[in-house]
């Protein structure tokens, strides 16, 4: 699977004017499915995003989790984070998980993240979406599990 986390300040998802989903401080997880992905792969990547440092302590360091600071999770798919760039103007998308696929994992690891951290909000899978943020510092951090 991969990711691309933003720290935010706020951050949410309108779709066809109506926000569905919404946090405050906290981070924006967008989220692909790759085709050989399995549930175990969407449990290591959560367990790694609830424990990553990446929020400031006291003296300014970052040395706090999303479950330190009591931030939140938007957690929106987003399956041209496997676009392959190499060949031409135009991407790829083949590196991305089938739909069915895509959406089963997308739910499960929404699942699992409700069933461990307190605030979880959502985009809704294949929508077409505006994601609307404040990244906080800026911090962005790419991840990928396999």
């Amino acid at each position: 699977m991969i990711a691309l986390l933003q720290r935010v300040s706020q951050a949410r998802v309108d779709i066809a004017g109506e926000t569905v989903g919404q946090i405050g401080h906290g981070l924006l997880v967008l989220v692909c499915a790759e085709p050989q992905d399995t549930e175990a792969t969407g449990q290591k990547l959560l367990a790694k995003i609830l424990k990553l440092r990446i929020f400031s302590d006291d003296q300014g360091k970052m040395n706090r989790s999303v479950q330190d600071v009591a931030g939140g999770l938007l957690i929106v798919s987003q399956f041209t984070l496997a676009a392959d760039t190499k060949g031409g103007n135009r991407p790829g998308f083949t590196g991305a998980a089938p739909p069915a696929l895509g959406e089963a994992l997308y739910d499960r690891f929404v699942a699992l993240a409700r069933e461990q951290h307190p605030v979880v909000a959502t985009g809704r899978f294949g929508a077409d979406m505006q994601v609307h943020l404040t990244n906080d510092g800026p911090v962005t951090i790419p991840m990928r599990m396999a």
